[in-house]
């Protein structure tokens, strides 16, 4: 599986591309950050962070994209910028019909450092020596992005099949109350013509 992570930002919004399955080593394909100037105006920001991730997905040809899920902090400008970046990236991942997930900041750090509350120079260190790279990637940004793909490379098998046992649920639910339905109808159907 190749995941391209992004960690969404307006000024810096990291991207990393992993590629591998869970329980084998992963292997980088490539990380960075798409960069604005914090002075322009905020439309032209968001095409360049656009144009920047349409170009890693021409490059890497994902299978899934992995976003870091917005959640609410005190500063709200901060969050705001958080979430139009990521909407960029997810948009520029389902315009090409590529799947989307999001993962917690919590979700990340506990898959990929075996705690939620790692700080950022732990995720560095744990990206670092997950993919055998020599140094953590700079910034931290770009890290954070790698994780993300990690994260979910990880998670994806248990997702996938708690997913496939939830629909086969609905399926087995649904087909119950066809029967039910059916059978309920099929008496009354009868008699009518019987009458």
């Amino acid at each position: 599986m190749r995941v391209l992570g992004v960690d969404p930002g307006l000024t810096r919004c990291g991207v990393g591309v992993v590629e591998g399955v869970a329980g084998r080593p992963l292997t980088m394909r490539g990380v960075g950050v798409v960069r604005t100037p914090a002075d322009a105006e905020l439309g032209h920001r968001l095409v360049a962070i656009e144009q920047g991730v349409e170009q890693w997905l021409d490059e890497h040809s994902p299978e899934v994209v992995a976003v870091e899920r917005v959640f609410s902090q005190h500063n709200v400008r901060t969050v705001m910028g958080t979430a139009q970046a990521s909407a960029v990236a997810m948009l520029c991942a389902s315009r090409r019909g590529i799947p989307v997930a999001l993962h917690t900041p919590s979700e990340v750090k506990a898959a990929v450092t075996g705690s939620g509350r790692a700080d950022k120079a732990q995720v560095g260190a744990m990206v670092t020596r997950l993919l055998r790279l020599d140094a953590p990637p700079k910034p931290a940004d770009a890290a954070d992005a790698l994780a993300l793909a990690i994260c979910h490379i990880w998670r994806a098998p248990a997702q996938n099949r708690l997913q496939q046992a939830v629909a086969q649920n609905r399926l087995q639910q649904a087909a119950a109350l066809h029967a039910a339905k059916t059978s309920a109808a099929t008496p009354s159907a009868q008699k009518g013509r019987t009458a």
